[in-house]
């Protein structure tokens, strides 16, 4: 945890672009420093820009999520740091959206699972211990992985994925009921970006400080939220 006179850190887990890229420039822009992660392997990215024009304010560390080994290495090198705020942002969807449950194949369902599910989960039951008691943890969801607000179907593998995250993320939070940090699923809405599409409505510049407002405004609340950008409770 940060001293009144450093500025708060926060752990960025997929940070190397789009969504992840943005919310690192933006709490950089608002006094934080960042730790962000990149897969290994990974050519140059924005991050590393960032890090170039903000130097001493921004730190690079490997991390590819769905390598359990890298996580325990990284959990290593993490040894006596404490944040303000972890907050995991790596995802990905299969390569046909609109397939149903039953046409998507065995080896994508596995794959989208496990990046969008299961691996956010080992980073936060990892990486958990290195926020301090005020500090908060979250991760990105999607309000297509709301249950109730679905009547459309669509994205199936997806919404998918993501109501399983929000589910694990509800037994770790009933796991840690006593404890004073505030924990958030973000909904940011459907975003223009290399996985959002070109139809999106809203541009990274519109929704990524909103997404920075609601996590900052939530860091004194203990306990699980859902929320959308504007931090409005999406239904489960």
């Amino acid at each position: 945890m940060s001293t009144q006179s450093s500025p708060p850190t926060l752990l960025l887990v997929g940070a190397s672009r789009g969504l992840g890229h943005a919310m690192a420039a933006e709490f950089v822009k608002r006094g934080w420093n960042v730790m962000g992660t990149v897969r290994g392997g990974t050519a140059r990215t924005l991050l590393h820009d960032l890090a170039d024009a903000h130097p001493g304010h921004v730190e690079i560390e490997v991390l590819d999520i769905c390598e359990p080994l890298e996580l325990a290495a990284l959990s290593e090198r993490l040894a006596g740091r404490t944040f303000d705020m972890l907050f995991v942002n790596a995802g990905t969807t299969n390569r046909d959206p609109s397939q149903t449950i039953g046409e998507v194949s065995t080896e994508e369902f596995v794959h989208v699972m496990i990046t969008n599910a299961l691996s956010p989960m080992r980073v936060i039951e990892t990486l958990a211990q290195y926020v301090g008691p005020a500090g908060l943890i979250g991760a990105m969801s999607s309000g297509q992985g709301s249950i109730g607000n679905n009547e459309t179907g669509a994205r199936e593998l997806y919404r998918g994925s993501k109501a399983a995250l929000n589910m694990f993320m509800r037994s770790f939070a009933a796991r840690h009921a006593d404890s004073s940090r505030a924990m958030v699923l973000m909904a940011p809405g459907w975003i223009r970006t290399e996985m959002g599409g070109a139809g999106a409505p809203f541009t990274i510049e519109e929704n990524v400080p909103r997404v920075v407002d609601v996590l900052l405004s939530k860091r004194s609340t203990p306990g699980l939220q859902y929320l959308d950008y504007l931090g409005r409770t999406v239904p489960w």
